[in-house]
């Protein structure tokens, strides 16, 4: 799904599945582009499903799909989406990457659905590129990957790449992708089949606002919420969360425990404990770079806090997800 495509039709997209991948990612991706074909009453998109080794894959909801070929082919694809889902990058392997590099040394443009970027960015394929995931993967990422770009856009179109955060924003992308290439209309009207009410663009958010998601529209507990959530390695005082909120201490107790029940203090520790659990089961950060990022001085006080709030040492955790 490059940005532009001058080839002749039907425009042919690939689909890599990994084992664990996206389900929904991936049909919200080709449903808009079957649709349009039918709309249109012409075969404007085709697309070919490919394995690593041809046979079918298990989606991270159990369901199994076929696949078309077995990678290694498809080097004259005009664009790949590698469809991933839960630990990418378990599935990485040097033919693997041997093929994505000599796809994109073909011309083809590589991009990534939900998880998929981090199987690019292993293949060292997205040097000075820009990419999005989604807003749960994207600490992760960046921990993992700090010198690539990333945005928390719905999706993103390149020349040569592209990514989207998954799940509906797939659909956003195949939209815009129509759009680009046949017109607003048809993309309107395969948006409406859909029963999705608008053609978002990749800047909308991929979250629900910040209130929403609190249950609260008291302006102060949301800035002071939303202050947390950008300062997990280095966390504020709060103090100086409560003076930016336009509150004293007292009062930004009172509305944490009116609004959230819980204390401001235990709300932030929360926020900062919740990216340590996703560190810990994504990456292979160690346990003590991973406790300095998310904001705690020492690995033994990450350490009882994360006991304390999961019932498990990290290192405990760390080794249920690997089993």
């Amino acid at each position: 799904m490059r940005l532009n495509y001058s080839g002749s039709l039907p425009e042919r997209v690939g689909f890599l599945l990994l084992p664990r991948f996206s389900m929904m990612a991936f049909f919200s991706a080709v449903e808009p582009l079957r649709i349009a074909n039918r709309i249109s009453g012409q075969t404007l998109f085709e697309w070919t499903l490919f394995s690593r080794d041809g046979e079918p894959v298990t989606a991270s909801n159990g369901m199994t799909l076929l696949v078309d070929q077995s990678m290694g082919e498809g080097l004259d694809l005009p664009s790949l989406a590698v469809c991933s889902g839960f630990e990418p990058e378990d599935h990485l392997s040097r033919a693997l990457i041997s093929w994505l590099h000599r796809l994109d040394q073909a011309g083809c443009a590589l991009g990534g659905l939900d998880t998929g970027g981090f199987i690019l960015a292993a293949a060292q394929l997205l040097k000075g590129e820009r990419i999005t995931l989604h807003w749960e993967s994207l600490p992760v990422f960046r921990e993992r990957f700090p010198t690539i770009e990333t945005t928390d856009e719905l999706f993103e179109i390149g020349e040569r790449r592209f990514s989207c955060a998954g799940g509906a924003a797939a659909m956003d992308m195949a939209l815009a992708v129509i759009a680009r290439r046949h017109g607003t209309k048809l993309a309107v009207d395969v948006s409406e089949q859909l029963i999705h009410e608008r053609l978002r663009s990749r800047s909308d958010q991929q979250r629900m606002s910040l209130a929403q998601r609190l249950g609260t529209h008291n302006r102060r507990l949301v800035e002071a919420v939303a202050l947390m959530e950008r300062h997990l390695e280095e966390p504020l005082p709060l103090a100086d969360i409560a003076h930016r909120s336009g509150v004293s201490s007292r009062q930004l107790q009172r509305l944490f425990e009116q609004h959230l029940n819980v204390s401001p203090r235990q709300w932030y520790q929360q926020l900062r404990l919740r990216r340590a659990q996703r560190l810990l089961t994504e990456t292979d950060m160690s346990v003590l770079a991973i406790g300095v990022a998310c904001g705690f001085t020492s690995s033994s006080s990450f350490a009882r806090a994360f006991r304390a709030h999961f019932g498990r040492s990290p290192i405990e955790a760390r080794q249920q997800a690997d089993s």
